[in-house]
């Protein structure tokens, strides 16, 4: 299949498709006698594995990490387990520091009780406070 029918096929742009075999996360596919990229059912599941993966908010080299376990069925996958593992402690310190965010902006919320003028306003005053 041609470049268009494999993104078309996972969900992705051309582009998205080249920039992957350009950071050599896709193995560069077989020319055409016309020079045009010809794909395969492995670059079609490949790339649905990095999409997962993307998906799950991991970065380009966790996804090499992976793909390297993945080319490599007979080592142990204790490699796979410490990388979830620390995507879920990242998750983690994310949650924290949102919530954390969250308390704050709502004590900002907090300092405004009715609608007022721009000038009166009590969260533009909090927010220019330098304090």
């Amino acid at each position: 299949m041609r470049i268009g029918e494999l993104a078309k096929l996972t969900g992705c742009q051309s582009e998205t498709v080249r920039f992957y075999e350009l950071k050599g996360l896709l193995p560069p596919p077989v020319r055409s006698q016309a020079n045009y990229r010809v794909y395969d059912a492995s670059h079609a599941e490949r790339l649905h594995f990095i999409r997962r993966c993307r998906a799950l908010g991991m970065s380009l080299a966790e996804i090499a990490t992976l793909l390297g376990y993945q080319d490599q069925p007979e080592r142990s996958c204790s490699g796979v387990n410490a990388l979830v593992d620390h995507q879920l402690s990242e998750i983690d310190r994310q949650i924290t520091e949102l919530q954390q965010l969250r308390t704050a902006l709502s004590a900002v919320r907090a300092r405004c009780d009715s609608v007022q003028t721009a000038g009166q306003c009590a969260i533009l005053r909090e927010l220019t406070d330098p304090a």
